[in-house]
């Protein structure tokens, strides 16, 4: 059999697959149906003359507001088919911030909603046709040709807007294809397809490559559209799953669940993080959990279509990197540079360097990238004299108290390593005499006494300055976090000073 030429068009990752093991499995959801690779090819031809039809083509775009599944892998690969591109939107955001993003990407006459996305209708406006139902069949024949290759978009996807208004990145066809097979190979008969646990929704990069990986790879893809600890390790322990990519929210949630010490996860091989900053203790936790599972940390960006940076199963067993986020992938170079000065900051005695990450190679997508094609991360990151990264950071979250800078991020982690502290969010809080003051909200570990403010600045004064020490501490049930397991600067505060409006700190 000869073997299917490499895909110019997304929409061509299904064509090895289908081709050579049509009834392998591509996705798999939580109530036990599941999708083959010759039935996602058929809804993803359907949706392809649904949309033509109502009239999309080369260069629209198609605002898509759903869960990861059959509708929404298949919706977005019709669309690309087309040379169309879909903008992927989350279904928990409100009409108002679903137009927001219309406005950034641009308008979309034709969108598709989930059942949790009915409200894009509002969003759109009533001139705008809203599809709901999937297709049925078409027939042999009927599928408007493929068009749409090289640099036109093939998928919008969102920044998180953490710290601002959220950017529309549009990723092309040759710059997912290029990621996508320097990721995975096409599947071929004999090899036997890799089983995933995808918890990340599809509308993030993480969710989005990954699923796109496995389907180009002819893998199958367990899909847990809204993560849940109790439901990861059912669905690991149900489906023999191998690999999974987490956040670090999720991991911890996973590693406190009851379920953990009773649910075989003996099939898991390799476990991926990123997304935000792990807690050095959390990944030692895990370690210890899963010891002969690899574990992979990444740091990336929406507007590097992924990780620039890796941490490998490898590295993670020497204790001095745990913590890092590796050394940049082959093809991308790294700056660490003054913010202030954009001057590339010198090694110190120790050979290492701390600054902002820039970042140049092919991957970067960045709508703003300068013509030298450096791009500025925001990023606060130390490197050490081995190219190690450790993370330090969001530029735009650094506390100034009084003068003083410094990244959350180490306070945070000396925090988390009390006893009594499940999990910790720290920011820069308003104050009318230093300009910022250390705020901290705290989620206490069940079982734990509280502990005091005095308590918790005497924990932290071994480790750090006094001026980093916890000035507002206030605790919380739980930390209001999005999928990604981030809670905004913007959304700390309000809760840290909110909640200290209310009561006693």
């Amino acid at each position: 059999m000869t073997a299917a030429p490499p895909p110019t068009n997304l929409a061509g990752i299904l064509d090895a697959a289908v081709e050579v093991a049509p009834d392998r499995l591509a996705l798999v959801f939580e109530d036990g149906s599941s999708t083959s690779y010759g039935q996602l090819e058929a809804h993803m031809r359907a949706w392809a003359a649904t949309l033509d039809a109502a009239g999309v083509g080369p260069g629209h775009r198609v605002p898509l507001c759903d869960w990861g599944g059959v509708r929404s892998g298949a919706v977005t690969l019709a669309a690309a088919h087309l040379g169309a591109a879909t903008t992927q939107m989350n279904p928990l955001l409100t009409a108002r911030e679903l137009r927001e993003l219309i406005e950034v990407s641009g308008p979309g006459a034709v969108g598709v909603a989930g059942p949790d996305g009915a409200h894009l209708a509002e969003a759109l406006g009533p001139d705008a046709t809203l599809l709901r139902e999937p297709p049925g069949p078409v027939p042999a024949g009927a599928t408007p040709p493929r068009v749409g290759q090289g640099d036109t978009a093939a998928v919008v996807l969102f920044t998180s807007g953490t710290t601002g208004r959220p950017k529309a990145i549009a990723l092309s066809h040759a710059a997912l294809l290029d990621r996508i097979q320097a990721y995975r190979q096409p599947p071929t008969a004999e090899r036997p397809a890799n089983v995933t646990l995808m918890c990340v929704p599809s509308f993030h990069v993480g969710g989005m490559l990954g699923l796109l990986v496995n389907l180009y790879g002819g893998d199958t893809t367990v899909i847990q559209p809204r993560f849940d600890a109790g439901g990861w390790l059912a669905l690991v322990a149900r489906h023999h799953v191998v690999t999974a990519f987490v956040v670090p929210t999720m991991l911890a949630r996973i590693l406190d669940h009851p379920d953990l010490a009773t649910t075989n996860t003996s099939s898991l091989r390799m476990l991926s993080y990123g997304a935000a900053a792990a807690p050095v203790e959390l990944v030692r936790r895990a370690m210890e959990h899963w010891p002969d599972v690899g574990f992979a940390n990444t740091l990336g960006q929406t507007e590097t279509i992924g990780a620039y940076s890796t941490l490998s199963p490898v590295d993670h067993r020497d204790p001095r990197r745990v913590g890092s986020v590796g050394r940049p992938l082959a093809g991308v170079e790294v700056r660490l540079v003054d913010p202030d000065t954009g001057v590339e900051v010198a090694a110190d005695a120790m050979g290492d360097r701390v600054g902002e990450i820039w970042v140049r190679s092919a991957q970067v997508v960045a709508p703003d990238q300068p013509a030298d094609g450096w791009m500025r991360s925001g990023d606060l990151a130390r490197q050490d004299a081995d190219g190690y990264l450790y993370p330090l950071g969001r530029m735009s979250d650094t506390i100034n108290r009084g003068g003083e800078k410094f990244p959350p991020s180490e306070i945070a982690e000396r925090l988390r390593a009390h006893p009594a502290v499940a999990d910790v969010v720290v920011a820069g809080v308003p104050d009318h005499e230093l300009g910022q003051r250390v705020g901290v909200a705290v989620v206490v570990r069940a079982g734990r006494p509280t502990p005091t403010r005095d308590e918790l600045r005497d924990w932290c004064r071994a480790d750090l300055a006094g001026f980093k020490l916890p000035d507002v501490v206030v605790f919380v049930d739980a930390l209001p976090v999005n999928e990604l397991g981030k809670l905004p600067r913007a959304a700390a505060v309000e809760l840290i000073t909110g909640t200290a409006a209310n009561g006693p700190t």
